[in-house]
């Protein structure tokens, strides 16, 4: 039986129907521009670009542009609401940070992008799900853990698995192909809507790396030295709602606070992330809405949870994150573990303001509806001796009496 996994481009040679449609994902780089024109040489007469719109950086006339020149048929779909409320969500309840380090993103968006490329597949009866991930990218596992549990019945995988092309190389072989691409790169980059992430090239080395201050797009310091910012954030229910008491959809919600808080330089992120072995890579984040969102709900659930509770949940947050961060977004374990955290978001309810100021923020205010928390210690202390007390008074004035 011939195995469904693809790990090779003469693996996907061999068992590739040329007069079948075969599905890629599209990011519209270098990698998935390369598998375009790979498909293309062995003659596949019908290719599919599938390219899940989650807020990145690449236009999306710019991915038609390539993949049409390459003689593929591009499908740009739509999930940013999706993405926020099916995936960023949960994980803000879960607060999913990687070992304490950085909060997941690609972790989120490749069960969604796996799932949505599944679904134009079945449609279209495609023999093969393709993607790009190598062996040194965590997407690697997770796309391929994400399509097995999804039980897609086609061949699916990455040909760089087994076997990787060199960068210049494919530069080369796109550019006699009349395609000249993102030359200038100098890493490899991840974009949605929560995150955007840097990896490889300049940042190959975790002993020694930078990245160009240019190469931020909302955490890039702007404020003057003197400037400041209040900002309310609402949950209900587990859910952000609100910024300064206006209602908004998440992605909105995500989008103001990666501008507010960006600008006083918070959300930036660096740590080592391992690979299927153990191995660890470097990856750059800069995640503004996500690190005060994070905190927000931490505070909210503070008020509202009692404290053993709390500490349980810490640990399966934990469980969360491995469970989602190993491809198994779809697996039993994290669906479980996610209606412990779901029952907890039931009752996190309220708001916190931020003073944000360049390079850090200061909380103003936490406020929820039913709280367990003390505004007046002096009271709640005068309250508790007097009912400590009661008992006492009314058993040393029945003696008296007798």
């Amino acid at each position: 039986m011939t195995s469904p996994l693809v790990r090779s481009f003469f693996a996907a040679l061999e068992s590739l129907d040329p007069a079948r449609p075969v599905v890629t994902l599209f990011s519209g780089g270098l990698d998935s521009s390369y598998l375009l024109l790979g498909l293309r040489r062995m003659g596949i007469r019908e290719v599919h670009a599938v390219s899940v719109d989650i807020g990145e950086d690449e236009s999306s006339s710019y991915k038609r542009q390539v993949a049409e020149a390459l003689g593929a048929t591009v499908h740009i779909l739509d999930r940013r609401a999706e993405f926020a409320g099916q995936y960023v969500a949960p994980a803000i309840a879960a607060q999913a940070v990687y070992l304490g380090i950085h909060p997941v993103s690609s972790t989120l968006s490749r069960p969604l992008i796996a799932h949505a490329a599944v679904d134009l597949a079945r449609v279209l009866g495609a023999q093969a799900l393709l993607h790009t991930a190598n062996r040194s990218q965590n997407t690697l596992r997770r796309l391929n853990g994400a399509l097995s549990l999804l039980g897609y019945e086609g061949v699916f995988g990455s040909p760089y698995d087994l076997d990787p092309v060199t960068r210049d190389d494919k530069l080369v072989e796109l550019r006699a192909a009349g395609v000249d691409l993102l030359a200038g790169r100098i890493v490899s980059g991840d974009s949605n809507l929560w995150c955007r992430e840097f990896e490889s090239g300049i940042l190959d080395d975790p002993e020694m790396h930078h990245v160009p201050d240019e190469m931020y797009t909302w955490s890039r310091p702007t404020a003057a030295p003197s400037d400041c910012d209040t900002v309310t954030v609402t949950f209900e229910r587990g859910l952000p709602v609100a910024v300064d008491g206006l209602p908004l959809p998440l992605t909105d919600v995500i989008d103001q606070l990666n501008r507010r808080v960006g600008v006083y330089g918070l959300g930036r992120y660096s740590g080592l992330e391992h690979l299927d072995h153990g191995e660890k890579v470097l990856e750059i984040r800069e995640m503004p809405a996500a690190w005060l969102l994070l905190s927000s709900y931490r505070h909210i659930e503070s008020a509202c949870l009692d404290a053993e509770l709390i500490r349980e949940k810490r640990h399966l947050e934990q469980v969360w994150v491995r469970e989602a961060l190993e491809g198994r977004w779809f697996g039993e374990l994290r669906l479980a573990v996610q209606t412990f955290i779901d029952a907890c978001a039931a009752r996190t309810t309220g708001s916190v303001t931020w003073r944000l100021r360049n390079g850090g923020a200061d909380t103003r205010a936490i406020t929820v509806p039913e709280p367990l928390y003390l505004r007046d210690r002096e009271a709640w202390e005068d309250r508790a001796i007097a009912a400590e007390s009661a008992p006492f008074a009314r058993t040393e004035a029945l003696l008296t009496a007798v």
